[in-house]
């Protein structure tokens, strides 16, 4: 930790600022939290643009869904091998330079008329990758800006989650109707706006405090893999932060079976609309909002891990359950509103503690691995729920889908021990 907190070595005089006022330094944590909302709007408005563009210039669903894997691989990949060579370049220089790396693909997307299918995918996978590591340094910026601010940490990972949350529910519509107004192409120009806007705001108003990132000197003198090894000996010989991961990874897996598979499906079954859908998703989405400006006021006064524990327990397994034992459009989508409030916490929990128990050197690879690991489960959520379905039928499948995610997001629950919170406190002042 010596070397972080050395003057000497860290990144240039444009990149931290010593002696900074509170006033500016608020001014950077929401230039550093707008910049985060711009280029998620930009980023899902193409998740939709983009195979859209694909199916009118090629008419193969195939070759849609080969186009989101293009954008979501690199961008798993990315977000850890790139790590160690963020932090000998520099966590706020690489983020400027990702932002706007990526906002130069998409643009050559939006200006190139009849781009075949390959140079689209590989225009796609960089984006992808600069996502993934502009991803990770802006989660290291976060806590000395936010530090800078004034404001508690696991206040403003509930902050950052929620404000993904309403990028979220707004960019998927508003990508509908920029592809109905400008069309696919028209639309990607918003996205590749998005990302220069985000270098912009974090260039001019986001310089964290000088020694506050970690040393470049020494990341430059440690090697390529013996990076990685430090980020992945200190993840793992960290108990609690490895059972927290497990729990996402299982939250995120239930959590695409359900939306992905099972709420189509029962909405096709019990009404035919897929209007249904939208509803149910957006009430879950609107409950997460709720929860996450809830959270943002209460979070820091209530126990931690405990706090963890109940979220995880009541955000999916609740919803699969309800699915699959009534056909009330009403009650489902209550259930998913109250899950959607309970799913607010869990999240910005995490971030806090991955905050706390991680040295500042080693963030930017740790943080890198539990976004791989937590995202990659998001990959075999979809699948493996349309094999249950094809085995069990739907309703079966739910239920047993519901019930084995109740088992296993219970355990840490039914495990809990307050001396675990106890000593986080004692640990932790974030």
């Amino acid at each position: 930790m010596s070397a972080v907190n050395e003057a000497a070595g860290s990144e240039a005089p444009g990149g931290e600022t010593p002696g900074r006022s509170r006033t500016a330094s608020r001014i950077g944590l929401a230039a550093l939290l707008t910049g985060h909302v711009v280029s998620m709007l930009g980023s899902v408005v193409t998740t939709v643009a983009v195979p859209w563009l694909v199916l009118t210039s090629t008419g193969s669903a195939a070759k849609m869904g080969l186009i989101s894997m293009a954008s979501v691989v690199p961008a798993l990949l990315a977000g850890v091998f790139a790590t160690p060579l963020t932090d000998r370049f520099g966590i706020r220089r690489t983020l400027i330079v990702a932002e706007c790396a990526a906002a130069l693909a998409m643009a050559v997307v939006a200006v190139t008329p009849d781009i075949g299918f390959l140079p689209l995918a590989a225009l796609v996978a960089v984006k992808g990758a600069l996502t993934g590591v502009g991803g990770r340094a802006q989660h290291v910026l976060l806590r000395p800006v936010s530090d800078a601010a004034g404001m508690k940490i696991i206040r403003t990972t509930a902050i950052y989650d929620g404000a993904g949350n309403v990028a979220m529910v707004t960019a998927a519509p508003l990508g509908a109707l920029l592809i109905v107004w400008l069309g696919p192409q028209g639309a990607i120009w918003f996205d590749a706006a998005s990302f220069a806007l985000s270098a912009l705001l974090i260039g001019l108003l986001v310089h964290p405090p000088a020694g506050t990132l970690p040393d470049r000197d020494s990341a430059v003198k440690e090697g390529y893999f013996t990076a990685l090894r430090r980020g992945a000996g200190h993840l793992w010989q960290d108990r609690l932060l490895v059972g927290m991961l497990a729990m996402t990874s299982v939250v995120n897996l239930f959590t695409v079976a359900n939306y992905a598979v099972f709420v189509p499906l029962w909405v096709d079954e019990h009404f035919g609309e897929a209007t249904a859908v939208g509803l149910i998703l957006s009430a879950f989405a609107f409950g997460a909002i709720g929860g996450n400006i809830a959270f943002t006021v209460f979070g820091p006064k209530l126990p931690r891990y405990l706090t963890f524990c109940v979220s995880v327990a009541l955000c999916v397994a609740p919803r699969q359950l309800t699915l699959g034992l009534t056909d009330s459009l009403v009650v489902i989508l209550v259930v998913s509103a109250l899950c959607g409030v309970s799913q607010a916490a869990f999240r910005p929990i995490l971030g806090a503690m991955l905050y706390a128990r991680v040295p500042v050197e080693l963030q930017n690879r740790v943080f890198g691995m539990v976004t791989a690991v937590s995202g990659s489960s998001l990959a075999f959520g979809a699948t493996i729920a349309g094999l249950a379905v094809a085995g069990f039928g739907l309703q079966p499948a739910i239920i047993l889908s519901g019930t084995l995610c109740l088992v296993v997001t219970m355990i840490p629950l039914l495990r809990y021990r307050s001396g675990v919170d106890a000593r986080l406190t004692a640990d932790t002042t974030g």
